[in-house]
């Protein structure tokens, strides 16, 4: 059985605290450390999703621009979809 290797985290952390999340493990079966990891990593992941950033060169971001200023073109497909019945059974 191979085992990874884990580093170790030392947190200073108020006993109302440590018992708040004692209380949350025990309710999810879980211990201390891995409910905390499972929250750490959760909430990091999160994070870092919410902070997404596209990069694009200066051109290609006018470009981007200049395309959302521009009044859409009518084409068969909008134009069917505006056509449609509304599913509350009115129409647009």
């Amino acid at each position: 059985m191979q085992t990874t290797k884990r580093d170790t985290l030392n947190i200073r952390i108020k006993p109302e605290i440590r018992n708040l999340i004692d209380r949350a493990a025990a309710i999810q079966g879980k211990n201390r450390t891995d409910f905390m990891l499972e929250a750490a990593r959760r909430m990091a992941e999160e994070t870092l999703i919410e902070q997404a950033i596209i990069t694009a060169s200066p051109e290609a971001y006018a470009e981007f621009l200049a395309r959302l200023d521009m009044p859409p073109q009518p084409n068969k497909p909008l134009q069917a979809t505006l056509q449609m019945e509304t599913p509350w059974g009115k129409e647009l």
